[in-house]
């Protein structure tokens, strides 16, 4: 049976298999994000090699992040069908044959394929999963797997951005993509550790009680594998329309579109967005901003690692801070907070004279970056729910990919048409504020609605109830409850799974 199907375990565990789960997510969610930040320190000699500007070659670290967010729904669907584990592995191995391939390529068109799609798809087969399988494994404890997980961005870009410039003083560029061809290929091993929780651990603990919930669920996974086909119809007698109908429910099952209803999960990707449109490009930007002052290349290469040292210990700290009882109930207003927070180092980097300049900005960066990247699954999984959560997850994601796209060669046109790099910083700066300030106030309005409709049921409910009179018959009032279940379970739901996520 499919792992992501198959009837799972009472609970998430919260501990044990779970953290090493969360190393193999520490390890490939960090090449997924650091990979394309560290390859711009090739850039300047990209640049050079082939005789293209800015923007041009800003396009590579562009279109791997946009593939990478892009590919999301595919590899949501992936992982539905096929469990965490297989497409993390065959991620892995995409990456490898990406950057490999770059090495022997002789155009800057060649690089964007190689390095831009082929990598970058494999960075997304290896994002996803490992976002997902943190959420099977941990509830009461999440805030810390991710920031814990989600800390593999930055000691990846950390060890990186040195590496690649020693790499390249001994290799060159194209013997350096040989190399980090090889090193990608360690997420194949990080995807072998993502056990799949389910169907064993499940069946073992929960035979003896629940026999008959265990062959219901052994019923609706043979379902499940022949194409949701009823049993006794033979597949013959299946109409076009019938099969159509079924494509497209097969769709549904794997991207849940009706989260295009949902409220909270509209602003979030709105905010998002925006967001991601000046998230990237100053770190693309920030070692060649540094050699275009005078800086010398190390120095430049070591801002990048200063960034991701403070950035590595920003994450899990505030993993735990957004754990904490005051401030898990209402994470979207510090999550909107660490979006402006980011915005305003951005508006003030042009200030920086200098290197000591640049590495009071890199500090103050990092701690911004980490902040956001630490919140950003666990505030989607907060507004939706785990249950829905992978489809929201791959829906983001591509939506997310256009802006993100657009982002560094934005900056590089601003670069190339003022020969300064102060606009970009301007524009990634102004940016983000915007949107810290459009999530901050559109998340109040939301919580402010979810009040009043927990108030509004209450209300009704109490209602329903002095409404009914002893002298009605028992079958009257279940008929009754029958008839209101199904219109008040959606909001049930939702409200439930808030409550349970929100940890109150």
């Amino acid at each position: 049976p499919c792992p992501a199907h198959a009837g799972r375990a009472p609970g998430p565990p919260d501990g044990g298999w779970g953290w090493v789960v969360v190393f193999g997510a520490f390890l490939s969610i960090g090449f997924a994000y650091a990979f394309p930040k560290g390859v711009a320190i090739f850039f300047k000699e990209i640049q050079d090699f082939f005789g293209t500007s800015y923007s041009e070659v800003a396009w590579v670290s562009s279109i791997m992040l946009a593939t990478t967010y892009g590919a999301g729904p595919i590899s949501s669907i992936l992982v539905n069908r096929y469990g965490s584990r297989p497409v993390v592995i065959f991620g892995g191995l995409l990456c490898g044959i990406g950057m490999v391939s770059a090495a022997f390529c002789t155009s800057i068109l060649q690089l964007y394929i190689c390095v831009g799609f082929i990598t970058g798809f494999g960075l997304a087969l290896n994002l996803q999963p490992s976002v997902i399988i943190i959420g099977k494994y941990f509830l009461k404890r999440r805030p810390i797997a991710n920031g814990l997980a989600m800390a593999g961005s930055p000691v990846m870009l950390c060890t990186l951005a040195p590496l690649n410039q020693f790499l390249f003083d001994n290799f060159g560029w194209r013997g350096s993509f040989l190399i980090l061809g090889a090193i990608l290929l360690h997420c194949c091993v990080a995807g072998a550790l993502f056990r799949p929780i389910g169907a064993a651990t499940a069946s073992v603990k929960t035979q003896a009680t629940e026999e008959g919930k265990d062959d219901l669920k052994e019923q609706v996974t043979k379902d499940a594998i022949e194409m949701n086909s009823p049993v006794n119809i033979p597949m013959e007698t299946k109409t076009e329309e019938e099969g159509e109908k079924d494509c497209c429910e097969k769709i549904n099952q794997y991207l849940d579109f009706s989260l295009f209803k949902h409220r909270g999960f509209l602003i979030y990707l709105i905010g998002n967005v925006l967001m991601f449109l000046g998230f990237f490009a100053p770190i693309v930007f920030l070692a060649p901003y540094a050699k275009h002052i005078g800086i010398d290349e190390y120095s430049a290469a070591f801002l990048l690692s200063i960034l991701a040292i403070v950035d590595m210990f920003a994450r899990p700290a505030t993993g735990i801070i957004a754990n904490s009882k005051w401030v898990r109930p209402r994470i979207q207003y510090f999550f909107s907070f660490s979006i402006a927070f980011n915005g305003t180092c951005h508006l003030l980097c042009p200030l920086a004279s200098g290197y000591t300049g640049l590495v009071i900005y890199s500090i103050f960066f990092g701690l911004a970056f980490g902040m956001v990247c630490a919140m950003l699954f666990e505030t989607l999984m907060d507004l939706v729910g785990a249950a829905r959560f992978t489809s929201a997850v791959g829906l983001v994601t591509i939506a997310e990919c256009c802006t993100i796209l657009l982002g560094p060669p934005i900056g590089g046109t601003l670069i190339d048409t003022f020969g300064d790099y102060k606009y970009m910083f301007i524009k990634c700066g102004a940016v983000m504020v915007l949107a810290g300030t459009f999530l901050f106030i559109m998340n109040y309005y939301n919580y402010r609605m979810l009040a009043k409709e927990e108030k509004e049921r209450k209300a009704k409910e109490e209602d329903s109830k002095s409404v009914r009179t002893e002298n009605e018959g028992r079958y009257n009032w279940n008929k009754e409850s029958v008839r209101d279940g199904p219109e008040l379970e959606p909001l049930r739901e939702e409200q439930g799974l808030k409550k349970e996520v929100n940890g109150t």
